[in-house]
């Protein structure tokens, strides 16, 4: 069931841009994996701001491509600990797979195609 709104979603995109940005502190771990996620941070920031709906600044991107941007990029969270040599490191693989859960969970209840209809009640909604 697609419960989540295109607002709620960009509340949440930014929650997790700042999740990312700070994890490797918060967590206490560095090198590879963090950079990864600066650099994913980054990257996932200019997405949201160029995304077509409530949150977005620029509103290039339809919403519908950045939600398939995000069932790419949940799997290849979870695959990254081993793609990139950092499985042995149990809290930012653990971190790396919670995230690639999270954004599938995410992808699974929102509703991509509400904000291509601005009358519609998910575009209104602010949960």
């Amino acid at each position: 069931m697609k419960i989540l709104s295109p607002r709620a979603h960009g509340y949440i995109d930014y929650a997790a841009i700042l999740l990312l940005a700070v994890a490797p502190s918060l967590l206490d771990f560095g090198g590879l994996p963090a950079t990864l996620c600066y650099a994913v941070a980054g990257i996932y920031f200019v997405m949201v701001l160029l995304t077509a709906y409530p949150l977005g600044a620029i509103k290039i991107i339809p919403f519908p491509v950045h939600g398939a941007v995000e069932i790419v990029l949940a799997p290849m969270f979870a695959v990254l600990p081993w793609l990139a040599g950092f499985a042995d490191l149990p809290v930012a693989r653990n971190f790396f797979l919670v995230m690639a859960a999270a954004l599938l969970g995410v992808w699974l209840v929102t509703n991509y195609r509400a904000a291509d209809y601005p009358g519609h009640p998910a575009q209104r909604s602010h949960a």
